[in-house]
């Protein structure tokens, strides 16, 4: 054997090698990088800043998604406000662009994207389910509004248009 075949010293890994904390039967290489536990592949939760432990790797919901009663009476004043006035401008500008088609029906992207606009900086940009619902409500319910201060013939293009903002809305603020 030559001197080119053998490794050098400072080539050869030291593997450090101890039992699983959960496992005791177990041997790892693998430790927490924030405790120091030796874990095993079962044990082990991914991270972005590497291997965790069980209880080091626990999930922790992220701020955007934890929506506390708060947020969402925030968000059901604010609901009710845009179905109040969304739903009276909504009947005025009806009546103001009847002639031109399909323009009051354009109405309701524009009161979709202000409720869920609305919602959404009330609650700090925060999302959830909740939230959805809330955006949603608030436009069909500036629709009642707006149908029971001037009421108009509904047609399916008005219900159309209802449909889109409200998917207008609820993109806004969705998880």
């Amino acid at each position: 054997m030559s001197i080119m075949e053998q490794p050098e010293e400072s080539q050869q890994e030291q593997v450090v090698t101890g039992k699983c904390h959960w496992h005791p039967d177990i041997e790892t290489g693998l430790f927490c990088s924030q405790c120091g536990k030796y874990v095993c592949t079962s044990c082990m939760a991914q991270a972005s800043v590497g291997i965790r432990c069980r209880e080091c790797g626990k999930a922790v919901r992220l701020p955007t998604f934890d929506v506390t009663t708060i947020y969402y009476a925030r968000a059901g004043g604010v609901a009710l406000a845009v179905a109040i006035v969304g739903g009276i401008l909504w009947a005025v500008l009806n009546n103001v662009f009847l002639g031109i088609p399909f323009l009051p029906g354009l109405i309701a992207l524009g009161v979709g994207y202000g409720a869920g606009e609305l919602i959404s900086l009330s609650v700090n940009r925060k999302r959830s389910m909740g939230l959805v619902w809330l955006a949603g409500g608030a436009v069909l319910a500036a629709f009642i509004v707006s149908w029971l201060v001037d009421p108009f013939r509904i047609n399916i293009w008005w219900l159309l248009f209802v449909v889109i903002g409200v998917s207008v809305a609820v993109q806004r603020v969705r998880p």
